[in-house]
């Protein structure tokens, strides 16, 4: 007699809110059926055992952008129900470049490209429904998303 299949989980996503020097973001287009050809920040899932929320968003901007990051802080947290079976927690990190070097698509099979894009562009991607859910929904539950990644 087969066992029947574990119930969902809610599983913890992060998300590395990348910052250059001019404060712009790095945003990146999704590929695959989760999502795909919406934007979305480099990030992925929390790791048995990592380090912390920094630890994770460093590590997923470096697989998959090729830029080395130094996470500076925890500035939200979504709620991201994406149907029945599939419910996350995204973890947002402000994130800030290391060095020089622009970034590289190091998982053609997950991401078409990676650009640089302002608030403001975040903001208008949001309301033509061109994010990710967890974007989408740090646009609704903080509309003053500048405020939260400012240098303290």
């Amino acid at each position: 007699m087969a066992s029947a299949p574990p119930p969902p989980v809610v599983r913890v996503g992060v998300a590395a809110l990348v910052r250059d020097a001019e404060g712009r973001l790095l945003m990146g287009v999704r590929k695959g059926q989760h999502g795909g050809g919406t934007w979305q920040f480099p990030g992925g899932h929390l790791e048995v055992g990592e380090a912390g929320f920094g630890a994770c968003a460093e590590r997923e901007a470096l697989e998959e952008t090729g830029l080395a990051v130094r996470a500076d802080r925890v500035v939200a947290v979504t709620n991201d129900v994406f149907g029945p079976e599939k419910h996350y927690v995204t973890i947002f990190v402000l994130c800030w470049t290391v060095g020089e070097g622009e970034p590289r698509v190091m998982e053609p099979e997950k991401c078409a490209c990676w650009e640089w894009k302002t608030w403001r562009d975040v903001r208008n991607m949001a309301a033509a429904g061109q994010v990710f859910l967890p974007i989408a929904n740090l646009v609704r539950d903080h509309p003053d998303l500048e405020a939260l990644t400012k240098a303290i």
